[in-house]
């Protein structure tokens, strides 16, 4: 039985096809459709739903300066040849090598491409042990994770060519890498990839942010993954759960003031909290320079025209869809007692709206049909548990209109703009009315 470091090679595979194999994975030939690299001509490819880890060594640039190129090579080997195999034992696709940097693919599911960031994570811990010992010092890296549409297939010339992936989820992804920096915290995913988790309780999840990213109309919401932090500090992480999500919750809603004590509290249980004290910093700042922040009221629930698949059915629907997101903000935020008289008529909307779009894709014959239904499944579940907290007569006003401006309308917004457009196009190319 082959080890973690040797390739697993097909016995019907000639040596050529098997050397080739080592820079042009046969994985991605088989999504291709292409029987050997010999089949694959330039310009080849093929749309996939798949999610995508980029890795980097923080303060690589340092950390090379100070050692000879020969050892600096020797280095990034021994680095990159560690972590490859726990690529491949999640279903992962190392697509290329970017100096120090790593770009995986995972076209299974989600949840492949997160376990096997955290147990990448993971093995960093034993890989610096054999660093300090051999008198090196420890090194860190920043991971991010986004779950999307991508075009796989040969980009270049005749005489030089290589696979790739390109698309707006691949930039997305590392997107959420260099935000990783920013935050301090080491594996970071975006929203597409934690709304596709088959089970977002098997994780230890927070929410970090809300960003904006040029190009797209509404805030992407951004979420750490601490499953390989420290024993003491994963448990002080979740010991301060509840403070963490209301003091982000706050300072979004526009009360930096408020935020604050929760923020110290978790500081106090984890003094190593790096996203906590940049929150803190972050709420500091603010009032020091008495800047207004921008507050997620519910007056930003509104239709827009940029929003539109000009599919007229399926676009009345989400304008409806929209209205009524707001009309269930504006009764929590007043504290009325009639919240099952929005949601019983808003739930019966969803599973109708939905069930439209999924009749389409069915009398259509859309290839991303399955992708796309069980972006609904996944929303309806975050939906259904989003109600029991609103119904509970104890849950916190604030938290509750934040939850409801992440969970309901950046969600339905990103996946209008994103997954339905993708949908409103192939439907206008299949020549709908």
């Amino acid at each position: 039985m082959p080890n973690d470091t040797e390739p697993c090679i097909d016995p019907g595979t000639t040596d050529t096809e098997a050397s080739y194999g080592r820079f042009v994975p046969r994985q991605f030939l088989q999504l291709l459709g292409r029987p050997s690299i010999l089949d694959v001509t330039l310009g080849d490819h093929v749309e996939k739903e798949m999610t995508l880890l980029f890795s980097d060594i923080r303060g690589f640039t340092l950390l090379s300066e100070a050692i000879l190129p020969a050892e600096n090579f020797r280095f990034i080997n021994s680095y990159l040849s560690t972590m490859e195999p726990v690529v491949a034992r999640h279903n992962g696709i190392i697509d290329k090598y970017i100096g120090d940097g790593i770009m995986a693919l995972f076209p299974g599911r989600a949840d492949d491409g997160v376990r096997s960031g955290i147990d990448m994570l993971r093995r960093l811990v034993a890989y610096n042990q054999g660093r300090s010992r051999a008198g090196y010092v420890p090194i860190r890296i920043g991971i991010g994770i986004n779950t999307g549409l991508v075009m796989l297939g040969t980009v270049g010339g005749h005489n030089r060519m290589e696979s790739t992936v390109i698309g707006d989820a691949v930039n997305l992804a590392s997107r959420m890498e260099g935000h990783s920096k920013i935050y301090g915290a080491p594996l970071i995913i975006s929203e597409h990839t934690y709304h596709s988790l088959e089970d977002k309780s098997a994780y230890s999840i927070r929410f970090l942010d809300r960003i904006r990213v040029k190009g797209r109309y509404q805030s992407q919401s951004i979420y750490e993954v601490f499953d390989a932090d420290p024993e003491p500090l994963w448990l002080a992480k979740q010991e301060t759960r509840s403070q963490f999500d209301r003091a982000l919750a706050l300072f979004h809603m526009g009360y930096p003031d408020q935020a604050l004590p929760f923020l110290n509290e978790c500081l106090e249980a984890a003094p190593d909290d790096k996203p906590a004290r940049f929150y803190r910093d972050r709420c500091e700042s603010a009032l020091q320079q008495e800047v207004a922040l921008s507050s997620d009221t519910i007056q930003d629930i509104r239709w827009r025209d940029e929003y539109a698949i000009n599919i007229s059915e399926v676009d009345s629907q989400h304008r409806e869809m929209l209205r009524m997101f707001g009309e269930l903000a504006a009764v929590v935020d007043q504290g009325e007692r009639r919240v099952d008289a929005v949601l019983q008529p808003l739930t019966l909307f969803l599973t109708e709206h939905f069930a439209t779009e999924e009749n389409l894709m069915r009398r259509y014959a859309y290839p991303f049909a399955a992708e796309h239904g069980a972006q609904h499944h996944h929303f309806m579940d975050s939906y259904m548990s989003l109600c029991d907290e609103i119904r509970r007569a104890d849950q916190d006003r604030i938290l509750l209109l934040f939850k409801i401006r992440l969970t309901l309308v950046d969600w339905q917004i990103n996946h209008i703009t994103k997954s339905d457009y993708h949908l409103g196009h192939f439907l206008l190319r299949a020549g709908i009315n």
